[in-house]
């Protein structure tokens, strides 16, 4: 786990050095807000907006090794750029752009994993809007593991908001209903 952390500091360091907005989704945010797992790769929403995510796809593939042979077209086309770090830890980033990626963003702060290891990650809220819209078991499982740990601190009313949008766009309303039984845990 140590490289993990070490990948994710020096991710963030790339990033804040060029001026440019991210923070830590997925398992190392769960570390801070859930119920502690195994991850095995970093997850980091970094806002390119539409248009310009070239800007932010060349330099990252300057500074680190893709994962897939064609990375770079790959996450022009997917929105998400598939990298290794130098200690061979994946890296997944999520080139973000609509509203509500920019509010992750905006509303990150900053937590100790440990000595001389900050990192900036989502709020509980919107990890738990997070696992919900990619709705796969494990996700579901972390979000319930967020409330569960964070009972009675978070935002109810900010995640139903949230994630009402998103789950009409995946026409899955079962994500609202699954929210609702969170709340009472």
């Amino acid at each position: 786990m140590n490289g993990l952390f070490r990948a994710a500091r020096q991710l963030q360091e790339f990033c804040d050095a060029r001026g440019w907005r991210s923070c830590f989704i997925g398992g190392l945010a769960v570390q801070r807000w859930g119920q502690p797992r195994l991850t095995v790769d970093v997850d980091l929403t970094l806002l390119a907006g539409f248009g310009n995510e070239a800007a932010f796809v060349g330099p990252l593939l300057a500074a680190y090794e893709g994962r897939i042979p064609d990375a770079r077209d790959f996450a022009l086309r997917h929105r998400v750029l598939l990298l290794r770090s130098a200690g061979g830890a994946g890296i997944d980033i999520s080139l973000g752009a609509l509203p509500f990626e920019e509010s992750v963003v905006r509303r990150a702060t900053t937590a100790s994993f440990g000595p001389e290891m900050e990192l900036r990650t989502c709020s509980a809220e919107d990890l738990i809007v997070l696992k919900l819209f990619a709705w796969r078991l494990l996700d579901r499982h972390d979000a319930e593991g967020v409330a569960i740990r964070q009972k009675g601190k978070l935002d109810w009313t900010y995640m139903e908001e949230q994630l009402r949008p998103l789950s009409e766009v995946k026409e899955q309303p079962e994500m609202m209903d699954t929210l609702a039984r969170l709340r009472q845990l």
